[in-house]
């Protein structure tokens, strides 16, 4: 693959990763109009590990905190979320690998993300009984594996169905990304052991954009309510739904 294409994907992917609009979707799409080398499905998971090592050195403190089990909370809830994942994901990438990106999918987030903007504004939190949170959030997480369900999309607005804030629902909705990626990379290289050295340079690109990206983003939300940032996310996928209608 060429090197080019490689640094526009891979910075397609350390953007959007973080964004509700699919960065799986756009990156598979771009995948299969710039270079047909690789299964675009393959190639847009493949550039997630780069996404993926960046948020386990961002929250490399939260993720100390689960390792060592002081934080037995957050270790159960990325454990029943990534178990259910894994149980509806795997079978579904076998059905996708050459589907086409869902426009209809980030459409039907956004409004949901405004739903939440409005409960939470009119001080109608905790839509959902939190136990049954990881349940929710694991089923949404797996069907993001169909090119245009966006996975943070999804699962930040299963994480603001309970009162949290804007700042644990990005780092818990990013940290969810990591276990279900690193088995997806795993299933990966066994399965096409020469993607990694196809497309190395994408993969470095990914770590480096990402890290810059999610840095930012958090900085940003950190200033911002909640009914802001579900506004601001909501947006994030109407113009993912815009975009795909458009180039598609």
């Amino acid at each position: 693959m060429d090197i080019l294409i490689q640094i526009i994907l891979g910075v397609g992917q350390g953007i959007f990763e973080w964004l509700p609009i699919s960065s799986e979707g756009i990156v598979a799409l771009a995948s299969s109009f710039l270079d047909k080398s690789f299964n675009p499905v393959d190639m847009a998971l493949f550039l997630h590990l780069g996404t993926l090592l960046a948020a386990i050195i961002y929250f490399r403190k939260d993720w100390k905190e689960v390792i060592l089990m002081r934080n037995k909370k957050l270790l159960r809830f990325l454990a029943i979320t990534t178990i259910i994942s894994l149980a509806i994901g795997f079978p579904l990438y076998k059905f996708v690998e050459s589907m086409a990106i869902g426009a209809s999918l980030l459409l039907l987030t956004g409004f949901g993300l405004l739903g939440t903007a409005y409960f939470h504004k009119s001080k109608k939190t905790n839509l959902i009984k939190r136990k049954n949170l990881p349940q929710i959030v694991g089923i949404l997480q797996g069907f993001s594996v169909i090119p245009g369900f966006s996975r943070s999309g999804s699962t930040i607005f299963g994480l603001s169905l309970v009162d949290n804030t804007p700042q644990d629902i990005l780092k818990t909705s990013y940290m969810l990304s990591v276990p279900v990626g690193i088995v997806a990379n795993v299933y990966l290289f066994l399965k096409t052991p020469n993607l990694a050295v196809g497309a190395w340079v994408g993969l470095i690109v990914s770590f480096i954009v990402g890290i810059a990206s999610l840095h930012l983003l958090i900085k940003i939300f950190r200033k911002i309510d909640f009914f802001k940032f579900a506004l601001i996310f909501a947006t994030f996928c109407f113009l993912g739904f815009l975009l795909s209608v458009i180039f598609l």
